[in-house]
């Protein structure tokens, strides 16, 4: 009887990641669906004051008894989820959904990647590093600045992790994320302003910006701190590496957007250098029995 349950509980998380994934990259691609009338950096905005708001109501900071020490590493990661956000975003204009979210995956990979000394992951690291040179390679239709702009996303996305590492340490809760949230929310308010008067927005492009919010940022919360629930850390850090595929997927239905063999290829190289690396370090995660990482604010088109 335990067994069975177990089991379900586990068929349970995997639904609900496969949800929040598919939520991520559709909330992503809705997005980009209003670039044509706001551009990337009103969509940016109007998501950050989406998140904003549904991680205030979540978390309920309470921001008056923040010390200073609380307080440096909140505004670096507020900064640097506006930043991932936004070059994430002007990538995705760039070089489409797929290989954005690609290239982007490449943050949390290093992070992974550099704390190990085991050969099986340097051979990981080199086959990521081999994918973006096969991105990259130069062609006349090969968009250099979309590229460095997702891999500037994933930088940002490395840094979150170790930001939000400390933030969960200094404070309880979901307070540190709802307040960088907030920080970032309030970033975005010139530059939203100044975007809205030079491109008038539409009922229809805001209403795209706001359900990416939503979609790529409250569902997505929710549904992880959920799922760690009825699965393990390891099993949900292997599961992150349907990311780029779901993307890619999501990106030719919704968007049009097509890729190659070669960058299917690519993808495919990074996405299985993070499952090798996570999978075959698994009998020693089992056995020392590592904590169950922080969860933050969701970082995908995306976080």
């Amino acid at each position: 009887m335990e067994t069975s349950t177990r089991g379900a509980g586990r068929s349970a998380g995997v639904a609900l990641m496969l949800a929040g994934g598919l939520s991520n990259q559709v909330g992503a691609a809705t997005g980009a669906l209003a670039f044509g009338v706001i551009g990337p950096t009103g969509v940016v905005a109007v998501r950050q004051w989406v998140a904003a708001i549904v991680l205030l109501s979540v978390g309920r900071p309470r921001l008056r008894s923040f010390t200073r020490a609380q307080w440096w590493p909140v505004l670096g990661l507020a900064a640097v989820f506006a930043t991932m956000n936004l070059t994430l975003y002007l990538s995705i204009d760039r070089i489409g959904l797929g290989l954005a979210v690609t290239l982007e995956f490449l943050g949390p990979l290093a992070v992974a990647l550099a704390a190990s000394r085991r050969s099986t992951d340097l051979l990981c690291a080199l086959a990521a590093a081999g994918a973006v040179a096969v991105l990259m390679r130069p062609q006349p239709t090969t968009d250099h600045i979309g590229i460095a702009l997702g891999l500037a996303a994933a930088a940002c996305w490395a840094a979150y992790i170790l930001l939000n590492r400390t933030v969960g340490r200094r404070l309880p809760g979901a307070e540190g994320s709802a307040a960088a949230a907030l920080v970032s929310g309030l970033l975005f308010v010139p530059v939203g302003a100044v975007v809205f008067v030079h491109h008038t927005p539409t009922t229809g492009a805001l209403a795209c910006a706001a359900a990416a919010g939503v979609l790529s940022s409250a569902v997505p919360f929710l549904v992880d701190l959920l799922a760690l629930r009825r699965v393990p850390a390891r099993f949900f850090g292997l599961f992150m590496s349907v990311h780029p595929v779901l993307a890619s997927l999501v990106g030719l239905v919704v968007l049009g957007q097509v890729l190659s063999t070669v960058e299917w290829l690519a993808v495919a190289a990074i996405v299985g250098a993070n499952a090798v690396s996570v999978l075959s370090a698994a009998p020693r995660r089992t056995r020392a029995a590592a904590p169950t990482p922080e969860r933050g604010m969701r970082t995908e088109p995306g976080s």
